[in-house]
Formats: structure tokens, C-alpha cells, sequence
């Protein structure tokens, strides 16, 4: 295929990389905002030791793991979409296959920092592969991390390739010398021969189908590093697949919010990307919401039905002990999440006089329920009588569903909002899933006495800090590079015009 950009093309999609205005420096300033603290505060933890966590015996993992377990599982977003959406010959993932290949290489590299972050000597990450026992989990986790993260960056700068080359071209005689350099370098001679074309895609399908394994493997090995030892709440032959399913949740869910914000932060990928991506996707989202809560109804129903001595206490302090409002609250969001995704389908688009599927209804029902919820989670002494908590959780669950019934009719005109909503809802739903499976058993770990764990200023800090980095990685790659596959959408629109044709 012959690659070519006519002028309306270019406008959209190759001037906004030279164009550095007040909406990057002031979007790259607040990040930097957000960076910072964290990493201070990180500076001194170095300076300190881990004394500055809350990390103790035996709670020897704390928030940044379980940022690293939620990282790696994001990055899942380009494996479905890249790879398997591609092998699948799926004409609409076309658009937005850049942006989900990044976000598997900024969410591992951001995974493998916090195993730096969890380190209190972190000179000495080396000794782990040089000095590491092959029967060990945690090897096996950063083998796999590592073999992911060098495929992700090949596939992605396969996928590069011509649109680099289109960069070299098209350069404007006011770029800098050395941006112009860099394409030039990274273009690797580029020229659009049949040739080259032919080696490009095979190459992509090599890697697309190499990569799917190493993603789920990733994803199994993690989970090993809980399921492999006698805690209390890690011993299930479930772990694996939960730890992939999870992470292919949130990894669809992450795409939404990043292609979203692709779309308000450059107006013209408007017309590239479309509604199709968020319906179609979106399919797929409420099919693994579905796997997820059939995996999370067999874990809880289990150890609730035997009560076996030891995994009992575990499970007790998720349903109304410590780790409650952490376990509800991921629940709760997770039914949000389906809801707003499945409910429109089924509502009409007609006006409607019943009350309770007014706008103003549903926001009216969700302040009151989050009131009762954060009265529910502060337990205060003068609401600590039974009947008035039984009659506060009646209340929420009711004001609940008056809020999922109130927004049901917005949701239905608006497909991209309720989306990036329903995303978001997910993505903190599936960062308390992972804090819900490290905390209890750690805190109720065996032989070992009951203790606590909450994160200082310091895990907080670094953990936002954390986000901040990932955000200016997106940012700052699409400054260089587009963010739509060109040549891919330029091949679909020539599929299409084939197939009317």
C-alpha cells in the first residue's frame, strides 16, 4: 500500500505535533504540579528508610504494590486491542490502536517503578536476577514484566514505522534539526515499497500473536506470587484468571478515559475516532464486567458457605470489619459501572413523565446515598445501634437505586460521557479490588498476630505522583508522535471504499 496524506489529513492530525501552545504548557505545568510532592516525599523515604510507611510485620506490602498489581493489569488495554482486535481483522479498533499500544508501555513502565518505590534499597534491584532463585515468583514476575515491556515497545514501534517516515517527509521548514534527525533515524529508511509493507505487516502479526500469551502470562505469574504460599485468602486455583480478567477490565476501561481525553485535548480526532469505537467496545466491557462478577460471587461465596478457621477471618474483615467500606465500595461501584453501561439499551428515547427517571432525581438520590455511605463508613457512637445501621444500609441501597434509575435517561443520549464514567467508576473499583486482596490476608496473616495498614502522606503522595507520570508520558509521546495510526486508518478507508465499491 502506498501511503499518502491529503492536505485535510495533515492539517488535523501532523501540525498539531509542531504546534506547542498554551494548552500543552499549561496541561505539562499542573502535571508537573502533581509530580513533584511525590516525588520529594519519595527523596526522603530514600533518605529515611520505609519507616516513613506504614509497611510492618507482616504487612511487607502496602500501596505500592498494590499500585503495581493495578499498572500491569491496564496494560492489558493493548493487548486486546492491538493484538487481538488485530488478528481478528476488526476494521473499527483502527483509530485507536496507537493510543492503546502506549498505554500498555507507559502502564508497565510505570508497574516496574513501583517496584523501586517498594524498595528500600533500590541500588540493589540487580541482586534480584543475579542472585535470584529460580523457584522464586517474584523472579518469575519481573522475567515476565520485563519480556512484556521490550515486546510492547516493539510492537508499538512497528506500528510507528510509516507514520515516522511521513514525519520525515512532511516535516515543516521550522522544525528543529534534530526532531527532523530523529524521524530520519527512527524512520529506518522508510519508503513505502510493496516489500516493505509485506515484511511490516507480517512482523505485526508475528508480534500480535506472541504478545497475547506474554500479557496473560504477565497477568498468571502475579497472581502466583499470592496463590503459591498458605495465607489465608491467597490459596485459591482461581487467583490466575481473576488477576487476568480483572486486568483486561481495567485495561478497556483505561482506553476509554485515554482515548476520551485524545479526543477533547486535539478537537479534530473527533472525526477519527467516533461513537462505533465507544459501542462496539463497550460490548466487550459489559461482557468481562459479567466474567468479573461471576469470579467475585464463587470467592466470597465459598469462604462464606465453609468458614474454614483460618480464610473465615480474612473474608469477615472484607464484609463488615476493617476492609469493609474498601470491599462495599468496589461493589458498589462495580454495579454502577454495568448499570450505567447496559440500562440505556433498554430505555427509550421518548420523553418520559415518570419521576423517577428525571436527571434531577438521580442527582438528588446520589448526594443523599453518598451522605449515608460516608455515615455508614465513619460509624459514628450516636448511629452505632444496630437497628439505626440496618436502617441507614436500607436506606443507601434505596437511594442507590432511585440514583441508577434517575441518570438512566441521560445516559441514553449521551454514549461517550456515560462511558468515560462508567470507565472511571471501574478503574477505582478495580484499584480497591487489588487493595481488597493484599490487605485483609497481610493483616491476618498466619501464625503471625492481627495488625493494621493504612497508607502515610507519603504512599498517597507517591501513589498520585504515580498517575501524574503516566498522564506526561501520554502527553509528552504525542507531542511527537501522532496519536492515530495513519496508514492504518488510511488502509481501513480504502477497505471500505473497496468493499462498496
Amino acid at each position: 500500500m502506498q501511503q499518502t496524506l491529503n492536505l485535510h489529513d495533515r492539517e488535523e492530525l501532523i501540525a498539531p505535533l509542531y504546534q506547542f501552545d498554551r494548552k500543552f504548557w499549561t496541561t505539562l505545568a499542573v502535571l508537573i504540579v502533581i509530580i513533584t510532592p511525590g516525588m520529594l516525599l519519595y527523596v526522603r523515604q530514600l533518605v529515611l528508610g520505609l519507616g516513613v510507611t506504614d509497611l510492618n510485620r507482616p504487612v511487607f506490602w502496602g500501596a505500592y504494590l498494590v499500585n503495581f498489581i493495578f499498572l500491569i493489569g491496564i496494560s492489558m488495554a493493548g493487548t486486546v486491542i492491538s493484538a487481538t482486535l488485530q488478528l481478528l481483522k476488526v476494521n473499527w479498533r483502527r483509530p485507536i490502536t496507537r493510543i492503546a499500544e502506549s498505554l500498555t508501555v507507559f502502564g508497565l513502565m510505570t508497574a516496574g517503578l513501583q517496584i523501586i518505590m517498594d524498595m528500600g534499597r533500590p541500588d540493589r534491584l540487580a541482586f534480584t536476577l543475579i542472585y535470584g532463585r529460580l523457584q522464586a515468583p517474584l523472579l518469575w514476575d519481573i522475567a515476565s514484566l520485563t519480556l512484556y515491556l521490550l515486546t510492547a515497545v516493539f510492537a508499538l514501534y512497528l506500528q510507528l514505522i510509516p507514520d515516522i517516515a511521513l514525519l520525515r517527509d512532511t516535516a515543516p521548514d521550522t522544525a528543529p534539526a534534530w526532531r527532523k534527525k530523529l524521524y530520519s533515524i527512527l524512520s529506518l529508511g522508510w519508503t513505502g515499497a510493496k516489500e516493505q509493507w509485506r515484511r511490516l505487516e507480517k512482523a505485526i502479526t508475528v508480534v500480535s500473536v506472541f504478545i497475547i500469551p506474554i500479557g496473560i502470562s504477565l497477568h498468571t505469574v502475579t497472581s502466583w506470587l499470592f496463590s503459591t504460599t498458605v495465607q489465608p485468602g491467597w490459596k485459591s486455583t482461581i487467583l490466575g484468571p481473576y488477576f487476568v480478567v480483572g486486568a483486561i477490565f481495567s485495561g478497556i476501561g483505561l482506553l476509554f478515559i485515554a482515548t476520551t481525553f485524545a479526543r477533547q485535548y486535539n478537537k479534530h480526532l473527533k472525526e477519527y475516532i467516533t461513537e462505533i469505537f465507544y459501542t462496539n467496545l463497550g460490548w466487550i466491557f459489559i461482557v468481562m464486567s459479567a466474567v468479573w462478577f461471576y469470579f467475585t460471587l464463587n470467592e466470597t461465596l465459598v469462604v462464606v458457605t465453609e468458614q474454614e478457621t483460618l480464610e473465615f477471618p480474612v473474608m469477615a474483615s472484607k464484609l463488615f470489619g476493617q476492609f469493609a467500606p474498601a470491599f462495599w465500595g468496589m461493589n458498589i461501584l462495580m454495579i454502577a459501572a454495568t448499570w450505567i453501561l447496559v440500562a440505556p439499551k433498554f430505555v427509550s428515547d421518548k420523553p418520559t413523565r415518570n419521576p423517577l427517571l428525571k436527571t434531577i432525581t438521580g442527582l438528588g438520590a446520589t448526594a443523599i446515598a453518598i451522605i449515608i455511605f460516608f455515615l455508614l463508613w465513619l460509624r459514628l457512637p450516636a448511629l452505632a445501634a444496630p437497628a439505626i445501621q440496618t436502617g441507614l444500609l436500607i436506606a443507601f441501597v434505596l437511594f442507590l437505586i432511585f440514583a441508577l434509575l434517575g441518570i438512566t435517561k441521560w445516559m441514553k443520549t449521551r454514549l461517550i460521557t456515560s462511558t468515560v464514567i462508567a470507565s472511571a467508576f471501574v478503574l477505582f473499583g478495580m484499584w480497591l479490588e487489588r487493595w481488597n486482596i493484599l490487605m485483609p490476608t497481610l493483616t491476618h496473616a498466619r501464625l503471625i498476630p492481627y495488625t493494621t495498614y493504612l497508607p502515610t502522606v507519603t504512599e498517597i503522595a507517591i501513589t498520585i505522583s504515580t498517575f501524574g507520570i503516566l498522564t506526561l508520558m501520554f502527553v509528552v509521546f504525542y507531542k511527537f508522535f501522532p496519536s492515530i495510526s495513519i496508514w492504518e486508518v488510511e488502509e481501513g478507508r480504502a477497505l471500505e471504499n473497496k468493499s462498496g465499491g
